[in-house]
């Protein structure tokens, strides 16, 4: 019979905000050279002696679909099969089942489409707050997710709580 190794601890708020600042760089790194590829398909569109042009409605809400799905898809790999990011390696932290299983692609997925609260909650206070000269204000929606913490009874991220899975201590090596 094969012993089975003790259920790593969940990991403290401190160590989950750093890498979260870790994949922040790493994430937004990625969605700058997307936006690089993008830009192709919508260069070339302006008048005069302007050198960068706005993007029309239609061409903006395709880079957004684009950077979505590619940010979905790192977001996926990343956390499905037992895999982790570059920043969960750094800080030894990986994604986990309450049950101790690897996450999913449902609860990956589930996981990933909770993390947007915070920007759609954000972008909702802008949008009410723009003309009232407090739209800054709306920043604070960005961080939704994440002073969930501060009430949860287990600390937990809020798209943690929602998807069902939990940052933990992790083994140092790759895996």
């Amino acid at each position: 019979m094969y012993a089975t190794p003790a259920m790593p601890k969940p990991a403290g708020l401190i160590r989950r905000l750093a890498a979260l600042a870790y994949e922040s760089l790493l994430v937004g790194a990625l969605v700058i050279a997307v936006g690089f590829a993008l830009l192709p398909l919508s260069a070339g569109h302006g008048s005069g002696s302007y050198p960068l042009t706005r993007l029309s409605p239609a061409e903006r809400a395709g880079s957004f679909a684009c950077l979505f799905a590619v940010c979905g898809a790192y977001c996926l790999w990343s956390w499905t099969g037992g895999r982790r990011t570059l920043s969960m390696k750094a800080w030894r932290l990986a994604l986990w089942t309450p049950t101790g299983a690897t996450v999913g692609v449902p609860q990956a997925m589930l996981r990933y489409l909770a993390w947007w609260i915070g920007p759609v909650c954000a972008i909702v206070a802008y949008a009410a707050l723009g003309s009232t000269r407090h739209g800054r204000w709306a920043l604070v929606g960005l961080g939704v997710n994440y002073l969930w913490a501060l009430v949860d009874p287990q600390r937990q991220f809020l798209h943690d709580r929602l998807a069902g899975t939990r940052l933990l201590t992790g083994p140092s090596h790759s895996g």
